[in-house]
């Protein structure tokens, strides 16, 4: 029989499905806008202009960066829900500003606007407080495989909703999704008890820490590598599948799905075993191997499908422990502020990942994109090694973890 403290309580579930379905709700926002926005801009004054669309385009994860550690300090001070409400609004606001004109400098205010409400860190927190260590974890892949079922969906979803609304059409139903995210934030998440705070802290604390710099580390290079290796991974299915741009998520789906049927049972021994450590670094070597093997599969339609799932597979690990292992390693008293870091480090990697990318693809060849790829993971290998394990700790109170909804 399962150890009991190996089993989610009501509280937890709820707490846990909840921000998922606020992620999904968030992150499908963002997603629709992606595979349809460089084209149907196009019809904007302004919108033959790469580089404005691609600015317009790219705001969000800019003023995103710089909010992620304000919010997650304030997070850590004021309380997990206020902050949240306060940055969907801010969402919200900026969905209708560009729902609300055909001018692309607008567009990019109001994508500015959208990015400032930058509420990642004090979501994960909240989810941290509302989960004890021993399925912290399996907390964190749930909100990963929302937010990767959201990104297949929307592949399928933003040509049917620019076909219907235009880019008018497309914001307005941005917005509506962040209504929906704030109805959940608001009312749906329960409020988690207060945790243990122990010794205060002081912010040198977080920002000098081995752990946490290794993590940031981790999650910098781990969405510098997804970003780079997509600006030659779609080129190479069409090329090898005989796909367009509109079918492509007739592989992203299946992917999506293979790479959680493997995450899901290694999250769970990880978790009932303690062993986030060799997890860890076996995922990162995964990365490894994937990155060295895909200047070969590239030309192979079967193999380059193979090699995403085994992408997915190793990106969805990473992508659920490390927002844990980071929960568990700060200070309590300033785990938002902690996680404000590591997403900033996220921000920052998706953008370095779009910008060495495509100068590698330009300059080098599409090859040069993956053996750079797997040198990068081989340094987060190297830097991952010499992580402390984490030491045992108490299971949580029960009247903590079983705490009525509020």
């Amino acid at each position: 029989m399962a150890n009991p403290s190996f089993r989610m309580t009501p509280f937890e579930r709820r707490a846990s499905l909840s921000l998922a379905a606020l992620f999904m709700c968030r992150m499908l926002g963002l997603f629709l806008l992606l595979p349809v926005f460089a084209v149907a801009a196009k019809a904007l004054p302004g919108g033959n202009d790469p580089a404005r669309v691609g600015l317009a385009l790219g705001m969000y994860g800019l003023t995103q960066a710089f909010m992620q550690i304000p919010f997650g300090l304030v997070s850590d001070r004021w309380g997990r829900r206020p902050v949240v409400v306060m940055g969907l609004v801010l969402f919200v606001a900026g969905s209708v500003v560009c729902a609300t004109t055909d001018d692309l400098f607008w567009i990019t205010i109001g994508r500015a606007i959208q990015g400032s409400g930058a509420i990642s860190a004090a979501v994960t927190a909240w989810l941290a407080d509302a989960t004890r260590d021993e399925v912290r974890t399996k907390a964190m892949a749930m909100i990963g495989a929302s937010i990767g079922l959201t990104f297949a969906v929307s592949l399928v979803l933003a040509p049917v909703v620019v076909g219907w609304g235009g880019l008018t059409g497309l914001f307005w139903t941005i917005a509506a999704l962040g209504v929906a995210a704030l109805g959940v934030a608001a009312w749906v998440v329960p409020a988690a008890p207060p945790a243990p705070r122990g010794e205060p802290a002081s912010m040198s604390s977080v920002l000098s820490h081995p752990d946490l710099l290794r993590l940031n580390l981790g999650v910098f290079t781990l969405h510098l590598i997804q970003v780079a290796l997509f600006v030659v991974v779609p080129a190479a299915l069409v090329h090898t599948g005989g796909l367009d741009a509109s079918t492509l998520w007739k592989v992203y789906l299946p992917v999506v799905l293979a790479s959680f049927v493997v995450m899901v049972p290694v999250i769970g021994v990880t978790e009932r075993y303690a062993t986030h450590r060799k997890t860890l670094l076996g995922a990162v070597a995964g990365l490894v191997l994937v990155c060295m093997f895909l200047p070969w599969a590239q030309d192979h339609y079967g193999w380059l499908v193979g090699a995403m799932i085994a992408f997915f597979s190793v990106f969805n690990i990473l992508e659920a422990m490390q927002p844990s292992l980071v929960s568990r390693v700060a200070p309590p008293s300033l785990k938002g502020l902690a996680l404000g870091f590591y997403n900033t480090s996220q921000a920052i990697g998706l953008f370095a990942g779009g910008a060495l990318g495509g100068w590698l693809v330009s300059h080098l060849g599409a090859a040069a994109v993956f053996q750079v790829a797997a040198g990068l993971a081989v340094i987060w290998l190297l830097a991952a090694w010499g992580m402390k394990p984490l030491p045992a700790r108490r299971a949580a109170q029960p009247e903590r973890v079983s705490h009525p909804a509020i």
